[in-house]
């Protein structure tokens, strides 16, 4: 298991980036000398509709403070789009494009939906254009890794781009890169029921460690430990390869019938496991950044409804997914009302970052140069849209 990220959410003041600076410092010297390599420490402010002004020089500021104090990336919060009075904020959505072209190291996104609230039509459509504009004005559409849409997800989170700050007291929350746990856990023989009890004390031992080890740090500093986020993240190897632990546990290939079981009986092993927990806590399907997913598209295994269909039972929605550099912005829409729609009506966090590819077709490898990156195929999309649906509403309570 490695630390994907050591997370800070501050309020976006010169003095707390520097104070969340240093925990962050601190944090990864203290994990790394108990075995746990940190691959990257992060900041997240409030969210990005009230820090006030235009958000792209204030990301240029807010990141020249940010790498002053050593924080590798910056997370702006979410366009706040969840209410039906979000007009202003929508208008913030145009600015996005431009803040990820002229920036290399800053994450936003837009929260479309809530529960007890609704879907915003007007966001979803505005933030489809956004992500059809990103992929045909950054190289290979790769801008778009740092823009997703949001269903349903509260603040707290220490996995970009979904991360956002209360705008309470200064925190600090682990996301960890844990897959490989699952693969150790399933890899041995024995019964369902063994497989789970390996995965659910690994967990909870793990959690135990950075617990320890971050929370009298974080009182030390003037900050809250969140907890950690379990969701199972991977790395472009088979060793750490959510995909290659649903194998393990004895689906034939990842999207074979029983994908959908193996995804609820990971995802029940986490809820089960008794730690202080922040953010997703599911599992986590990025089709770019697991080897054996990529491989598996490849094979024409699933397609972008079926990551959706797991997505019910288990983890942050659709991530990392390549898409046809043709879609139109009406069936990116179209994809991101459906997340929403089931974020809303199973009342749970989802998330979209969708990825389409200048150029590409259905089929093509991908040619990413990037070290969190394995190339797949690109997924198909249905070729067909559902315009009218926006054309009654900007605003749906639900």
């Amino acid at each position: 298991m490695r630390i994907r990220s050591v997370t800070c959410l501050v309020n976006a003041r010169s003095d707390a980036i520097q104070a969340a600076g240093r925990l962050a410092g601190e944090a990864r010297t203290t994990l790394e000398k108990a075995g746990l390599e940190v691959q990257t420490t992060r900041l997240a402010t409030q969210p990005l509709s009230l820090l006030g002004g235009d958000p792209v020089p204030l990301a240029h500021e807010l990141w020249a403070q940010c790498a002053a104090a050593g924080m590798d990336y910056l997370g702006m919060g979410p366009v706040l789009a969840d209410t039906p009075g979000a007009a202003q904020s929508v208008s913030l959505i145009a600015r996005i494009p431009e803040l990820i072209r002229s920036t290399g190291t800053v994450f936003c996104s837009v929260l479309v939906a809530r529960r007890g609230q609704g879907i915003n039509l007007a966001a979803i459509r505005r933030t489809a254009w956004a992500i059809r504009d990103i992929a045909h004005s950054t190289g290979l559409g790769f801008g778009n890794l740092r823009l997703a849409a949001l269903a349903n997800v509260g603040p707290g989170s220490p996995f970009f781009p979904a991360a956002y700050h209360d705008g309470g007291p200064p925190a600090v929350a682990v996301a960890t890169e844990s897959a490989d746990l699952a693969v150790a856990a399933f890899s041995e023989t024995g019964s369902l029921d063994e497989a789970r009890h390996r995965l659910v004390g690994a967990v909870e031992a793990a959690a135990r460690q950075i617990g320890n080890l971050i929370e009298p740090l974080a009182e030390r500093h003037g900050f809250r430990f969140a907890g950690t986020d379990f969701s199972l993240a991977p790395f472009p190897d088979q060793a750490r390869s959510i995909g290659e632990a649903i194998e393990q546990l004895g689906v034939d290939r990842f999207g074979a019938p029983g994908t959908l079981f193996a995804a609820s009986f990971i995802t029940d092993c986490l809820r089960r496991a008794a730690y202080l927990r922040c953010g997703f806590n599911g599992l986590m399907l990025p089709v770019l950044e697991d080897a054996t997913l990529a491989e598996r598209s490849h094979d024409g295994l699933f397609t972008v409804n079926d990551l959706l269909l797991y997505s019910a039972v288990c983890g942050t929605g659709l991530d990392t997914v390549p898409l046809p550099g043709d879609v139109t912005e009406e069936e990116l829409a179209g994809i991101l009302l459906d997340v929403a729609a089931l974020a809303l009506r199973l009342d749970k966090p989802l998330t979209a970052r969708l990825m389409p590819v200048p150029g590409a077709r259905a089929g093509d490898l991908t040619t990413f140069d990037f070290d969190y990156f394995t190339n797949g195929r690109v997924l198909a999309v249905k070729k067909a849209a559902s315009p009218g649906l926006f054309q009654r509403a900007d605003w749906l309570a639900i």
